[in-house]
């Protein structure tokens, strides 16, 4: 793992490195996105960073320097041997050191930017529904925020019920995401999948293979999605993950599932170091 902070190379990654009193970490004031890496090539960074700078300013956070951004991206990828699977990088930035409390201070924010090795996804993975609702409603919906406790829950949740990953809905009963996902299923030979009125993420993959492969945009109740024909996920780390398992109830990978995940691995070179 290589770690940058600040506009520095860190030496030692696991070491010291952001203040006991930054707001990331006291109180989860902070944005953050995800970067795999293809082939010694980012894939689709404008497109991550794009929505980085969205949060941040949904979080009445200042605007990111995103050439600083980059820089630290190119920083860390030049001590990485390229040749070894993929690789993922995690731009997190954060309110900053500031007083413990919510309030913030009058420091700058904190930039860190981490690549590490990234772990070979499975093509197929078994999702659980949370009692826990999404509220669309709220400040953060939306958002790609360091505040991830209700995550943290929800996913060991789903792994003491023997899944993968944790399905949510939102207030009004909808299906609206996964904990790091966002969630396509067929009804009726039609694809699906949630608005984003629902609180789910603009998920970067989802809006490409939205673009690329189709689908429509609909919100409905979860229950819906529970009983659908297929179901897969889509994200940066997993791209097109067939669900076989959604509770109880045993799912096929599916004729649009596979021709989903066929578009998207024909389309994606497009997009590496873009």
């Amino acid at each position: 793992m290589r770690a940058w902070i600040d506009g520095h190379l860190l030496d030692d990654p696991d070491g010291p490195a952001v203040s006991v009193v930054d707001h990331g970490l006291t109180v989860g004031d902070g944005v953050f996105e995800a970067v795999k890496v293809v082939d010694g090539r980012p894939f689709a960074l404008g497109l991550h960073l794009e929505r980085l700078q969205r949060s941040a300013a949904g979080l009445g956070l200042p605007a990111v320097d995103l050439a600083l951004v980059r820089e630290g991206v190119d920083a860390v990828l030049s001590g990485q041997d390229l040749t070894l699977g993929r690789i993922r990088i995690r731009v997190t930035v954060t309110g900053g050191p500031a007083p413990l409390g919510s309030g913030r201070g009058e420091h700058p924010p904190t930039l860190v930017v981490v690549a590490a090795p990234m772990d070979p996804t499975p093509d197929t993975t078994s999702v659980v529904t949370v009692p826990w609702p999404r509220n669309e409603r709220g400040a953060l919906a939306g958002l790609k925020t360091t505040s991830y406790a209700e995550n943290v829950v929800a996913l060991a949740e789903a792994r003491r019920r023997g899944a993968t990953e944790a399905i949510f809905a939102n207030l009004a009963g909808h299906l609206c995401e996964g904990t790091g996902s966002n969630v396509f299923y067929v009804v009726d030979g039609e694809l699906r999948t949630p608005t984003l009125a629902s609180g789910c993420l603009a998920g970067v993959t989802r809006a490409l293979l939205l673009d690329w492969y189709g689908g429509r945009e609909v919100d409905e109740p979860i229950g819906v999605a529970e009983a659908a024909d297929e179901v897969f996920l889509v994200s940066t780390t997993r791209d097109v993950q067939a669900v076989t398992r959604w509770g109880e109830r045993e799912l096929p990978v599916g004729p649009l599932t596979q021709d989903a995940a066929a578009v998207w691995s024909a389309r994606e070179p497009e997009l590496l170091g873009r």
